[in-house]
């Protein structure tokens, strides 16, 4: 009997078919759960998500068995609660707000969320920033069913979140922080500093500190960079300093078992390599000619 697995990736979501258009894709790679954005990732523009065909697009997920319960949303990256400056504080916040209606109106209950960069600020400040804007945006959207996954970042520049330290300091000056939790990215846990292939002693140090019922999902990624570079650059599976079967732990393990894992790997030569690299996570084994493989399609 196939282990069941929560496996899923990035997928586009753009006109004339939107969400329903996601899940097509989603479905085109073999997967049973999936993560979008509800726009362009580096603007505000949207379109209105009454057209965005969402009934259809949760109507061809449950025909297919896909888990709707464990689909994620990802925030834009536009959206930095760590930056001092005000008027930029203030639209990032008015921008979360707005994209955790959306993520509900998509019945999406994850909105993974680049925790911020403190813009030289320095590390208490922007952590302090990031307290306060996820306080105010929560006390306005309390009722909505929608959990903030805080992810966890490389330590490029002056990004925050790169250790679980400071994600636990976030959470506990949250007041709703039943409506935060954490997103682990694997490519960014390496280039920040921890040893993916000792999966236990990540997981345990989570635990310890922050909690593994915080864990809602994982970014599975191999890095280009070696441990701590604080570079941030994704790598197809076992193609990177992680390594497959490192990466392959943090699918399979029980304790993850009701995590979603969601693959962002890069295109190879503008072929999607999802569809591939998830027919090889199932089988388990490291598939070097993937790439080739992927290019000849």
């Amino acid at each position: 009997m196939e282990d069941k697995i929560l496996l899923g990736s990035h997928v586009s979501m753009s006109g004339p078919d939107y969400f329903l258009g996601s899940v097509k894709e989603a479905l085109s790679y073999g997967e049973n759960v999936l993560m979008f954005y509800t726009g362009a990732p580096q603007n505000n523009k949207r379109t209105p998500t009454e057209k965005c065909k969402i009934e259809e697009g949760l109507k061809l997920a449950k025909e297919n068995n896909m888990e709707l319960d464990k689909f994620v949303c990802h925030a834009p990256y536009m959206i930095n609660l760590g930056n001092p400056d005000e008027e930029k504080f203030k639209f990032s916040k008015d921008f979360l707000k707005s994209e955790i209606l959306r993520c509900a109106d998509f019945k999406c209950r994850y909105l993974v969320l680049h925790p911020g960069l403190h813009v030289h600020a320095g590390e208490e400040v922007g952590l302090n920033n990031i307290i306060r804007g996820l306080n105010e945006v929560l006390e306005e959207v309390k009722d909505i069913d929608v959990i903030i996954c805080l992810e966890t970042m490389a330590g490029k520049g002056t990004e925050l979140g790169t250790s679980f330290e400071q994600i636990k300091k976030i959470i506990d000056g949250v007041k709703y922080n039943d409506k935060i939790a954490v997103c682990l990215d694997t490519c960014h846990i390496n280039d920040a500093g921890y040893i993916v292939d000792d999966i236990d002693a990540v997981l345990n140090k989570f635990d310890f500190i922050i909690g593994l019922d915080k864990l809602k999902v994982i970014h599975l990624n191999d890095s280009k960079n070696p441990l701590g570079a604080h570079k941030d650059r994704h790598e197809n599976i076992g193609f990177g300093e992680i390594g497959f079967d490192s990466l392959i732990k943090y699918v399979y393990d029980s304790r993850l078992k009701n995590v979603p894992k969601i693959l962002e790997t890069p295109y190879v030569e503008n072929n999607p390599p999802y569809k591939e690299e998830i027919e090889m996570i199932k089988k388990k084994e490291f598939n070097p000619s993937l790439k080739e493989i992927i290019c000849s399609k």
